[in-house]
């Protein structure tokens, strides 16, 4: 597998389609912060670090409306790609659904969202946009 954020967002999205609870992913380091981000920005629910194997997994779970059982999450894009990254200045980070959602960036401070970039004055790659 090539790229592994793509991967990790078709599952999220799989699982929200098919309507499940708990998804379970392949960890890296790069997946558990975009997890620790999702998680503050009340995209999910809860997650959970295993450490089995060299590897480990992420445990999600997904978070829905009570009554009309809508996910939190209306649409997972990958932005940049390993065959065409995707980088931005902090004057050109884009602007998700009119600041509604967020964008994930990697930058030289680590994972952040797009308005965590702004106020610190740094740009990066694009990873994906969450809304």
């Amino acid at each position: 597998m090539t790229d592994t954020i793509a991967d990790y967002l078709t599952r999220v999205r799989n699982a929200i389609k098919a309507g499940h609870k708990v998804v379970e992913i392949p960890a890296s380091n790069l997946k558990k912060d975009i997890t620790k981000i999702l998680h503050e920005k009340g995209y999910i629910l809860n997650y959970k670090f295993i450490d089995d194997g060299p590897q480990g997994t992420i445990k999600i779970a997904l978070k829905y409306h009570p009554k009309t059982k809508l996910s939190a999450i209306k649409s997972l894009q990958r932005a940049s790609r390993p065959g065409l990254r995707k980088y931005a200045d902090v004057d050109e980070i884009p602007r998700v659904l009119n600041g509604l959602g967020i964008a994930i960036l990697s930058t030289s401070s680590g994972v952040i969202t797009d308005k965590e970039a702004r106020s610190m004055n740094v740009g990066g790659e694009v990873l994906c946009y969450i809304y």
